[in-house]
């Protein structure tokens, strides 16, 4: 495991030096309203919005959370919302907010993961992410953020091409996902995934391992969005106009098949800093690791 070498202040200074440097899809306008988009998957009555719709409300309370998910599926693109966590004491609570190939936990299923682990008042929020293929994951990794995600809407996004997966966070690469351009078993290229989000319990495993355990008196839990931005292939039957490769589409060209060297900088102050735990790096859980580890992220 590795720990921050740097107090928030620090953190949040470099941060924004971070930011100055926008990764040049991350200001594409919103793609129309919440219904233009998105379905609510269960308990609708845990939906709201602001007052002019714009803002987008998921609570969790004892009884039941709430989730949604987008009308479309898309295969390979950049898919970007604007999140603001549950505050306060958020210990059990899990945030998610993922691509996946269908609603439910399917025994073939692929997903990019992107969970959001709340925690006792004063301790900071984790991120981690996984990917699926076919059905299996364990390629679980976990980061620090350098700032409280809890105070104000921050960015999350995901970029998704035949080359690489990086899962972004207000346009810094946190994690890099290679293809070895071979057909293998764990990179997922080949079906179309739908984008969801979701609040829900998850106090048996999510803080300190299950240890802390959600407190019910502090609910409802909320956590917002906003400002959803998509640039896709928008999937069609059997096969959608852009499968492959065309000068079209910014997020499929070579520019996005590797980080830039900027990203590269903000890719390794991360790697130093904020990387909480790598499956790559757990040889106890894989003696042997898995073949996607050897790939490296800076190629």
């Amino acid at each position: 495991m590795e720990r921050s070498l740097f107090p928030m202040p620090t953190l949040l200074f470099i941060a924004a030096f971070m930011a100055a440097s926008c990764y040049p899809s991350e200001a594409a306008d919103s793609k129309g309203s919440f219904e233009d988009n998105f379905n609510i998957m269960w308990s609708e009555d845990h939906f709201t919005t602001s007052s002019d719709g714009q803002i987008w409300y998921l609570s969790l309370d004892k009884e039941t959370g709430c989730g949604f998910q987008t009308r479309q599926r898309y295969r390979f693109g950049w898919f970007s919302m604007k999140l603001k966590l549950v505050g306060g004491d958020s210990a059990g609570v899990v945030t998610a907010y993922y691509m996946c190939t269908e609603n439910g936990a399917g025994p073939t299923r692929d997903e990019l993961d992107i969970e959001f682990l709340g925690n006792r008042t004063g301790q900071p929020y984790l991120i981690q992410t996984n990917v699926y293929k076919n059905g299996t994951g364990n390629r679980e990794m976990r980061h620090m953020l350098w700032f409280d995600p809890t105070e104000e809407f921050h960015s999350y996004s995901i970029l998704w091409n035949n080359h690489q997966i990086v899962f972004f966070v207000d346009s810094v690469p946190i994690r890099v996902y290679k293809n070895n351009g071979k057909e293998n078993d764990f990179f997922p290229n080949e079906k179309p995934m739908y984008m969801f989000s979701s609040i829900w319990n998850a106090d048996d495993w999510a803080t300190r391992g299950g240890l802390e355990k959600t407190e019910w008196k502090n609910a409802p839990f909320v956590s917002s969005y906003k400002d959803f931005s998509v640039e896709a292939c928008q999937w069609e039957d059997p096969y959608p106009p852009c499968v492959s490769t065309t000068t079209e589409n910014w997020w499929d060209q070579y520019d996005a098949w590797h980080l830039s060297d900027s990203q590269k900088m903000d890719y390794a102050w991360v790697q130093r800093n904020l990387v909480i735990y790598d499956y790559c790096k757990d040889f106890d859980r894989f003696p042997k690791l898995p073949g996607e580890c050897s790939l490296s992220p800076w190629d």
